[in-house]
């Protein structure tokens, strides 16, 4: 039998039977960081060391294994297939082990990190919270505002809340409620009594979000109307929804983000709303913590309560 055939059975026969005692930790937190946070330069600055540091204990964690982790330039690097089927089981180690050290620590402590669409954020969840806060004191939610994709194998999120027409990836979905959109504006532009026809609407100042700027042209589409071009455009959905409450013009609008606003009279919908297509939904991992569920089963009931009012 051949030398590198020997040496190759060797080091088959080390890894398989590798025990806990033997395990290269600190190759395995730089390799896991590296995969999740996209670039050695970043999971060096999330792990406190240097660059060059991480891409030694990567490079070693190659050979111990005898398989190619990443392909590319270093400033470029790509994980293999071998890579992705073993970062997301590095990843719920490491994030067992970092929840079971934070139980010792702060063992009241209970940390739920929830990703969401930031108008959707202020404008409906922050407002519910109060609830879910009675019933489970001990759970503490933090939100990070976002609306990028999610990818539960490379952000620490325990839940994020979405709205588009998917696919979702990783994720599993819970569907919370259709997208619905439609005009609304302040009753105040309007002189008592008097009701809004699609006419009228070319005498408003259309206003407009860098986030959704075909919701004009779209709704004129369903609706089959023309209406002229031009308004004023906001570089936030939240701005533009209080420039409609404020009475600066009429905007086009989520159903689900001003039926506080229409339930209170500070805005109207003369016009209804119509589905654009996109569904909110409720995403988490494969595997959720007993937290993330219980949060996951609070969100569809408020969801279901929305509905009906």
């Amino acid at each position: 039998m051949g030398s590198e055939k020997l040496q190759y059975l060797a080091k088959y026969n080390s890894i398989s039977h590798m025990k806990r005692g033997t395990l290269p930790l600190n190759a395995l937190r730089a390799f896991e960081a590296t995969v999740r946070r996209g670039q050695m330069k970043l999971a060096a600055d999330e792990l406190g060391v240097t660059y060059g540091a991480i891409s030694r204990q990567v490079r070693g964690l190659e050979d111990v294994l005898g398989v190619c982790l990443f392909d590319g330039p270093r400033n470029k690097l790509v994980p293999t297939q071998a890579a992705l089927d073993l970062q997301p089981a590095l990843q719920t180690a490491f994030d067992g082990i970092e929840r079971a050290l934070d139980q010792i620590v702060n063992p009241a402590r209970r940390v739920l990190d929830v990703s969401c669409l930031s108008t959707f954020s202020m404008r409906w969840l922050i407002p519910r919270l109060f609830d879910f806060q009675q019933q489970h004191p001990d759970i503490e939610v933090r939100l990070t505002a976002d609306d990028g994709p999610v990818d539960f194998a490379r952000q620490r999120h325990d839940i994020a809340i979405r709205v588009g027409a998917g696919p979702w990836g990783n994720a599993q979905a819970i569907t919370l409620f259709e997208d619905r959109v439609g005009p609304v504006l302040s009753p105040n532009i309007l002189k008592s009594g008097t009701t809004i026809t699609r006419d009228d609407l070319s005498d408003l100042l259309l206003l407009h979000t860098k986030t959704r700027r075909s919701a004009w042209r779209d709704w004129c589409a369903a609706r089959e109307t023309t209406l002229a071009s031009g308004g004023r455009e906001f570089e936030h959905f939240y701005f533009l929804l209080e420039a409609a409450t404020a009475g600066l013009g009429i905007a086009i609008a989520p159903e689900v983000l001003v039926k506080d606003d229409l339930k209170a009279g500070r805005l109207i919908a003369p016009f209804g709303f119509l589905p654009s297509g996109q569904t909110y939904v409720c995403l988490h991992p494969d595997q959720p913590t007993k937290d993330a569920t219980v949060f996951s089963a609070w969100l569809s009931d408020q969801a279901k309560d929305c509905l009906t009012i």
